[in-house]
C-alpha cells in the first residue's frame, strides 16, 4: 500500500519552530506519512500568494495527496476550517480563499467543515490552528478517517475575487496573482480570457492607468530585450514579462493590483 503524502504551504517561514511542530503532530498520528514542503515563504498573511503557489504545485502530486495550506490572518475568529475533496486531491486549511483556486481547478466534489474536536489536538490554541487543527486533521485523513467524521457536509466555500475574473462587455477584469523571483508578473487570466478578447499575436492590458499593447510570445528568450511582452506561462496563467529583466520593476507591479484585459 502506498504511503500517504501530505504537502505543506504556509507563510510561517523557517526561522521559527512552527513548521517543525506541524510535522511532529502529523508524524505522531500517521508515522508512515511522507511530508513535502511546497513553500513556507509565502508573504505574511498574503492569501492570494499562497493560493497561487498551491495551485501551481498541486497538480504534479499523485492522486490522493492531501494538500495543507495555512495562510490564515483570521485564525481564532469565526472563519471555518475545512476539508475539500476534489477529483484527485484533498485540500485542508482555512476557508478564506487560500484553497479555492486549486480546488476549483481540480473539480470540487465535497466540502466538510472541521468541527470534531476529537480529531484535533486536545488543546486548541487561538493562534496556531496549523498545529492544533490542520496538522492532526491531515494526519487522520492520511490514516483513512472518513470525511463524515470531521463534520457535517456543506455546499459552499469562500470564493475570493482572485479566483474569478469578471467580463463586462469587451473588457475582462482580473488581478495580479503573483510576482516571481525573475520579476514576471503573473495575472489571473489564462488562454480562455485571451480568446474572449480576440487576442492572438498581441494583447492590450490596462494597468496602473496605462494601456499597454503587448506582443504575445511563446518563450522568454524570443522577445526583444528591455521591452515588456505577454506569454502563457508554464502554469497556464498570462504573464507580463521581460527578456532577462524584471517586468515587475518596470511596471511597479504588486500582488493584488487590478488589471484589465481589452479587446484588441
Amino acid at each position: 500500500m502506498r504511503k500517504p503524502i501530505i504537502t505543506l504551504t504556509t507563510d510561517f517561514g523557517l526561522r521559527d519552530p512552527y513548521v517543525a511542530e506541524m510535522k511532529a503532530v502529523m508524524l505522531s498520528i500517521s508515522l508512515d506519512t511522507t511530508i513535502i514542503d511546497v513553500s513556507h515563504e509565502v508573504e505574511k498573511f498574503n492569501v492570494r500568494m499562497g493560493a497561487y503557489i498551491l495551485t501551481c504545485a498541486a497538480p504534479y502530486f499523485p492522486k490522493g495527496t492531501i494538500h495543507v495550506a495555512v495562510v490564515d490572518p483570521g485564525v481564532g475568529t469565526e472563519r471555518r476550517a475545512i476539508i475539500i475533496k476534489t477529483k484527485r486531491f484533498f485540500f485542508v486549511g482555512p476557508d478564506n480563499g487560500v484553497l479555492a483556486l486549486a480546488a476549483e481547478k481540480h473539480g470540487i466534489k465535497q466540502v466538510y467543515p472541521i468541527t470534531n474536536r476529537k480529531l484535533m489536538l486536545s488543546r486548541v490554541s487561538g493562534t496556531f490552528h496549523g498545529r492544533d487543527v490542520f496538522a492532526p486533521v491531515a494526519a487522520h485523513l492520511a490514516n483513512g478517517t472518513a470525511l463524515e467524521e470531521f463534520g457535517p457536509r456543506i455546499s459552499r466555500i469562500v470564493m475570493p475575487s482572485f479566483a474569478k475574473n469578471v467580463k463586462k462587455g469587451k473588457v475582462v477584469a482580473g488581478e495580479v496573482l503573483y510576482v516571481d523571483d525573475f520579476g514576471n508578473v503573473v495575472t489571473s487570466f489564462g488562454e480562455k480570457e485571451l480568446e474572449s478578447v480576440g487576442a492572438k499575436e498581441a494583447v492590450c492590458v490596462r494597468f496602473r492607468g496605462n494601456d499597454l499593447m503587448l506582443d504575445i510570445r511563446e518563450a522568454y528568450a524570443g522577445a526583444q530585450a528591455q521591452k515588456p511582452f505577454a506569454l502563457i506561462g508554464s502554469h497556464g496563467f498570462l504573464e507580463i514579462a521581460m527578456n532577462q529583466a524584471s517586468a515587475a520593476k518596470r511596471l511597479k507591479a504588486k500582488i493584488g493590483d487590478p488589471i484589465l484585459l481589452h479587446l484588441v
